[in-house]
């Protein structure tokens, strides 16, 4: 991590310091509101996004926690086992394969591969107390793509803000998938949770269960939000969080004009807001999995739900967006740009 030599220390207003968390490398952007730490040493992470004033931690953690990869086994007997057996919940980037393992024009890409799994280039490029930036970079390993991200915190605001550019260096047109994988957990998730999106979205169904055989929302579609049908009759409301143990399922929303969402509590009184560049992520994957799944890999034990903006769908990987036209297509030595912000709601606290 390239880091200034003569970097003053400062404990007040927009700081960022370095750490190591289970033997990764890490950033801790941080201001008078926020505390968000990035795993700069593996897939650049958010895996903690604290609102102080509530102590209020919006990222998921996995049950197994954040370990150290060194100390992982690396006896999965495929790559979806091998993903979950690195997952630690948070917030990953996804690019250039979302969802289940793919094989694009002889390329084999893992469960969410490839950038979730690589150590990313940091540096520190803005830092003084109104504001505080980290540059992070990356070149994947199968595809011919190099990301960059600057992640900024400002004094004062409770938000953080997020520019992104992929570049390819092929020779040829190449396509991809990217997404930003935000997955909440408790205390900040429950039943009951709010769900406030944009009208007139449009709601499709994964083909098949993700938890077979049972269903959230029933297979069909497209249907209009958040009434849809549900998967045992009657109607189930998307825009709440059902009880524990419902059934897991995943769909897909579109029709964005402005790519935003709000997740709050029972109440509306608290809880975040992301905001996106709809153009470039027109798709926004709402998954549940509140402990219904008894076997591997949740055991029980999974509450978390995500709302992921994404380029494409399903979550199939590669292959299929190529195929069904929603992937990204990136023309030789070509680049995308996008962009994206994280903020708090708190309507008790006048906050920025």
């Amino acid at each position: 991590m390239a880091v200034p030599p003569s970097r003053p220390a400062r404990n007040w207003g927009a700081r960022v310091h370095e750490i190591s968390i289970a033997g990764i490398r890490a950033v801790v952007l941080e201001n008078e509101l926020l505390r968000v730490t990035v795993l700069a040493g593996l897939g650049s992470d958010v895996i903690e996004f604290c609102y102080k004033p509530r102590d209020l931690d919006a990222t998921w953690l996995s049950p197994g926690g954040l370990r150290d990869p060194r100390e992982i086994a690396g006896a999965a007997s495929d790559d979806v086992s091998a993903f979950l057996d690195r997952y630690r919940g948070g917030w990953q980037e996804v690019l250039p394969n979302g969802g289940a393992p793919s094989r694009y024009r002889g390329a084999a890409l893992a469960q969410h591969g490839e950038v979730s799994g690589l150590p990313w280039d940091a540096e520190v490029t803005a830092d003084d107390a109104t504001a505080v930036e980290v540059t992070l970079s990356v070149r994947t390993t199968r595809m011919p793509l190099r990301v960059s991200k600057k992640m900024r915190l400002a004094s004062g605001a409770a938000q953080l803000t997020v520019s992104e550019s992929v570049t390819s260096e092929a020779a040829v047109p190449v396509a991809a998938m990217w997404g930003q994988h935000l997955a909440y957990g408790p205390p900040l998730l429950a039943p009951g949770c709010r769900i406030k999106l944009p009208n007139g979205l449009v709601v499709t169904p994964h083909a098949d269960p993700i938890n077979p055989p049972e269903r959230l929302v029933a297979a069909g579609g497209p249907w209009q939000w958040p009434l849809v049908p549900a998967a045992d009759g009657g109607k189930v409301d998307l825009s709440v969080v059902p009880p524990w143990e419902s059934p897991s399922d995943i769909v897909y929303l579109s029709g964005f004009t402005d790519g935003w969402y709000e997740l709050l509590d029972s109440a509306g009184t608290v809880g975040v807001r992301v905001e996106w560049d709809a153009t470039a992520l027109p798709y926004l994957w709402l998954w549940t999995e509140l402990g219904a799944t008894r076997d591997y890999p949740w055991w029980g034990g999974g509450r978390v739900l995500g709302l992921e903006p994404f380029s494409s769908y399903p979550t199939s990987g590669l292959a299929e967006a190529a195929a069904n036209g929603t992937a990204l297509v990136l023309p030789a030595g070509g680049g995308r740009e996008l962009w994206w912000r994280v903020g708090i709601v708190d309507s008790e606290v006048r906050i920025k």
